[in-house]
C-alpha cells in the first residue's frame, strides 16, 4: 500500500508541474505529426514510410541483438537519412512549402475541394462531354484527383487551370489535337492540366483486350484514390476505375451514378436554398440538352 501511496505521489507531482504552455506543446507536436502521418497515408509514399519504419525496427533488433554487421551497414545507410528522405517524399515536401509560401496557413494539410455545386458541375459537363464522345468513338482518359495530390502527374502535362465545360474536354480529346493523347486532371472542379503521363498498371491479370489508355486508368487509382473515367476508342465504352478496379461497359446513368456516388460523398448533404436553386438550374439545363439531342 506504501508503494502505491509513493508512487500516487510521484504521479500527482508530476502533473502539478506541468504548465499550460507544456500542454500546448504537447496538443501542438501531436497535431503536426498526425497530420504528416495523415498525408502519408493518403499518398503512394505511404510504402516509403513503411519501409523507413523496417529499418528503424530492424536497426534496434540489431543494437538489442548485436549483430555488428547489420548495424554497420544500417548505420552507414542512415548517415543519408535526412537526403534520403528529401529525395523520397519530394512531392509532400513540396505541397507544404508551396501552401506555406502562398499564405495557406489554415488549408496547410488539406486542400480546400471543390464545393458542392462546382463538383455538381463538373459531373454533369464530364458526362454530357463522355456520352458526346462514347457516340464518336473518340478516345478519352478523365481523372479526378481526391485526398492524393496528383502534381508530379499534373507537371508531365501542359497546365491548364481553366474552367471545365463539355465542349473544352471534347476539344482536347478530339484525335488531331496536340495534347488529346495523355490524360487530364481535374482538381476543384476546374481542368488543372491536360496531356499528363499516368503510371502503367502492373497487375498480370488484367484482360487482354485492355488498351494503354485503360492500363493507365487502373495503374492511377491503384498509385492513389483518384476517380478515373475512359472512353473506349475501339468500342466507345465508357469505363470507370477506382482503387485499382474497373468498371466497363457503362450506360450513361451508370456512370453519371458512379461519378456522384465517389465524388460527392464527402458533400454536405443539407444544402443552403441558394445552392439548391443551383442545382436545380443544372440539372433542367442538361435534362434541356438531352432533350434536344433526341
Amino acid at each position: 500500500m506504501e508503494h502505491i501511496n509513493e508512487l500516487l505521489g510521484r504521479v500527482y507531482n508530476s502533473i502539478h508541474l506541468i504548465e499550460l504552455s507544456d500542454i500546448l506543446d504537447i496538443l501542438i507536436v501531436t497535431f503536426v505529426v498526425y497530420k504528416v502521418m495523415e498525408i502519408i497515408r493518403k499518398t503512394h509514399s505511404s510504402r516509403l514510410a513503411k519501409g523507413i519504419f523496417v529499418l528503424v525496427v530492424t536497426m534496434l533488433l540489431a543494437e538489442l541483438l548485436k549483430l555488428t554487421m547489420i548495424r554497420f551497414f544500417i548505420r552507414e545507410a542512415f548517415q543519408l537519412g535526412l537526403i534520403a528522405v528529401v529525395i523520397l517524399f519530394q512531392p509532400e515536401l513540396r505541397r507544404i512549402l508551396e501552401r506555406l509560401g502562398s499564405g495557406k496557413i489554415t488549408g496547410l494539410f488539406s486542400s480546400s475541394g471543390a464545393s458542392a455545386i462546382s463538383t455538381d458541375n463538373t459531373i454533369t459537363q464530364t458526362v454530357l462531354a463522355y456520352d458526346a464522345m462514347s457516340s464518336s468513338k473518340t478516345g478519352a482518359l478523365v481523372v479526378f484527383e481526391r485526398d492524393t495530390n496528383l502534381s508530379e502527374h499534373m507537371n508531365t502535362g501542359t497546365i491548364l487551370d481553366a474552367d471545365i465545360t463539355s465542349e473544352l474536354l471534347r476539344n482536347i480529346f478530339f484525335e488531331p489535337a496536340p495534347l488529346h493523347d495523355g490524360a487530364v486532371i481535374i482538381r476543384d472542379g476546374r481542368i488543372a492540366a491536360a496531356g499528363c503521363m499516368l503510371p502503367l498498371s502492373n497487375n498480370n491479370n488484367l484482360s487482354h483486350d485492355l488498351g494503354m489508355r485503360h492500363r493507365a486508368a487502373i495503374g492511377i487509382s491503384e498509385h492513389s484514390d483518384a476517380v478515373v473515367a475512359v472512353v473506349s476508342e475501339e468500342t466507345g465504352a465508357i469505363s470507370v476505375a477506382i482503387n485499382g478496379m474497373m468498371k466497363r461497359h457503362l450506360d450513361l446513368t451508370t456512370f453519371e451514378a458512379i461519378l456522384r456516388s465517389e465524388l460527392l460523398q464527402n458533400e454536405e448533404t443539407v444544402q443552403k436554398p441558394a445552392d439548391k436553386l443551383a442545382t436545380l438550374l443544372s440539372n433542367l439545363k442538361r435534362k434541356n440538352h438531352e432533350d434536344e439531342s433526341n
